[in-house]
């Protein structure tokens, strides 16, 4: 493990809550599966970030299972709209500060309204990205929940 914190690892230090930190950047790992399997952790219990955006032009912070996909039509249920797709990768770090592979859905430039698959209950903890290329964190739901808001709805085909 390198000493190396991320923003995202400043945030949960300041905020004084408990997290593990991984690191794979000295592999050739790109895919969240590739992550998961370098990392040697359950691909189910490893989330990807994704944001979308309605046809209002309303933001939308999911996280999914690296091995799944976002189905388009419960995600837009789960926040209350009627159709959303999936951001354009050029137009996510001015939105968020974060780019393609490096998303957390903490830290953003702004807060989205974030849904967490609901498959995450299933697991004691969640890895997903710290923010930063090769940086994975790991944290309970009730950590999580100390930092930003989230709703678990099943949103995954």
């Amino acid at each position: 493990m390198s000493d190396y914190k991320t923003n995202v690892m400043r945030m949960l230090d300041k905020a004084g809550i408990k997290y593990k930190h991984y690191t794979y950047v000295d592999t050739d790992a790109i895919s969240g599966i590739e992550v998961a399997t370098v990392l040697n952790q359950n691909p189910e219990q490893v989330f990807k970030t994704l944001v979308t955006v309605s046809k209002s032009k309303k933001y939308y912070v999911f996280m999914i299972p690296v091995k799944k996909e976002l189905d388009l039509k419960k995600a837009a249920q789960a926040v209350s709209e009627k159709s959303i797709e999936m951001l354009k990768s050029k137009e996510l770090l001015p939105l968020t500060g974060y780019i393609h592979g490096g998303c957390s859905p903490i830290g953003m430039k702004k807060f989205f309204t974030t849904t967490i698959d609901s498959s995450a209950q299933n697991f004691e903890t969640i890895i997903f990205s710290a923010g930063k290329i090769g940086y994975q964190i790991e944290l309970t739901l009730n950590d999580l929940a100390k930092i930003i808001k989230f709703q678990l709805k099943e949103v995954c085909t």
